[in-house]
């Protein structure tokens, strides 16, 4: 399966059911209020703007891998993970900063803005961050909402459910190291991974996969199948993002590079290097790492060599394709147990990953 192809089909398949709730938001919100009913309209924006749906599609093919046959029933239920996914991506916006997500303007950001020609002189960023923490947990909601009133049997939604919440707690946990290590300013490696486990792994992968497999009724065995692929394939994935983060371009991030590294934090490319490298290596690390918004195109580039001549690129490069070999090991044991669409899907996602260039 070309994976690339697969996700853009599977994207347009469900982009239009996502810009169809939030049509219906939208009009139900407009007999109540317009400023909120505004809020929603930019919310469809941003969430349309990009993404490939892989939570959705995970979610969707674990469901058909483990005996789902419903396929449009569970398409309309994906949209669920993926509205936890944007509820999730504008608070981290606002933790992290960031004013662009997916070429546009994140929702704090936007209405900051806002807040700046309807309020001259009171304080826009509060303005904007509090609207944005609000109509985060409205996508929240309807996150919840989308598998409540899917047409699945109760005992499978009410399992689903309670798997969202747990997606979300796990997700927070990771978050929460995260924000800890970045001002603490260092973290040891198991620190780390085991903050990928919760904020990656078993949220993109595992929970998602988990999701469509409950709906499906699939057993316990099943489950932790999908965990033994899925939990090593999320670290992984965690990895080379923040590979990415750092090596990538605007184009391909959605956002400006360096925002890692302008934010400070602690990834396990930056852990090795400030692990591995030599006294002055460290030093200068430490001193671009807390320049913040003054952090310039020279400086990222020269970060960027002392990630490559510490060694860390290659060795977390190197650790990453671990990750991935056990991802498709566990995989081998699922095969026959598995419906073979589902099956060549979490193969190939694995293989991509593989050859994932940054």
């Amino acid at each position: 399966m070309e994976i690339e192809a697969e996700l853009k089909a599977f994207k347009a398949r469900l982009d239009p059911q996502i810009g169809a709730y939030f049509d219906k938001a939208i009009e139900e919100a407009s007999k109540e209020d317009a400023f909120v009913t505004d809020a929603l309209r930019y919310g469809k924006t941003l969430m349309l703007a990009g993404g490939k749906r892989l939570r959705a599609a995970f979610m969707y093919y674990g469901y058909l891998g483990t005996g789902g046959t419903e396929e449009d029933k569970l398409l309309s239920a994906s949209m669920s993970i993926e509205f936890i996914h944007a509820f999730l991506l504008v608070h981290d916006d606002i933790i992290d900063q960031d004013d662009m997500r997916h070429g546009v303007a994140t929702f704090h950001r936007h209405y900051a803005d806002i807040g700046e020609k309807l309020f001259p002189g009171k304080d826009r960023e509060h303005f904007g961050n509090a609207i944005a923490i609000i109509m985060g947990d409205m996508l929240g909601a309807f996150g919840n909402d989308i598998i409540f009133s899917s047409q699945f049997p109760l005992e499978q939604k009410f399992q689903a459910l309670t798997k969202l919440q747990r997606i979300v707690s796990y997700t927070v946990i990771g978050q929460a190291r995260d924000i800890y290590m970045e001002f603490k300013g260092e973290a040891s490696e198991a620190e780390i991974l085991s903050m990928y486990r919760n904020k990656t792994a078993r949220y993109t992968v595992e929970g998602s996969l988990h999701l469509g497999a409950i709906l499906a009724g699939a057993s316990q065995e099943i489950l932790d199948g999908l965990s033994a692929y899925a939990i090593p394939l999320g670290i992984a994935f965690q990895i080379q993002d923040d590979i990415l983060g750092i090596f990538g371009t605007t184009e391909r991030l959605g956002k400006p590079v360096g925002s890692d590294i302008e934010e400070g934090k602690i990834t396990l490319l930056v852990s090795r290097a400030l692990r591995d490298g030599t006294g002055e290596q460290k030093k200068r690390l430490t001193e671009i790492l807390s320049l913040g918004e003054s952090l310039t195109e020279k400086d990222i580039e020269e970060f960027r060599e002392l990630i490559r001549a510490t060694g860390a690129y290659d060795g977390t490069k190197a650790l990453a394709l671990e990750y991935i070999e056990e991802g498709k090991q566990a995989l081998q044991a699922l095969k026959g147990k598995l419906h073979p669409r589902a099956y060549d899907f979490l193969f190939s996602v694995a293989e991509y990953m593989m050859g994932r260039e940054y």
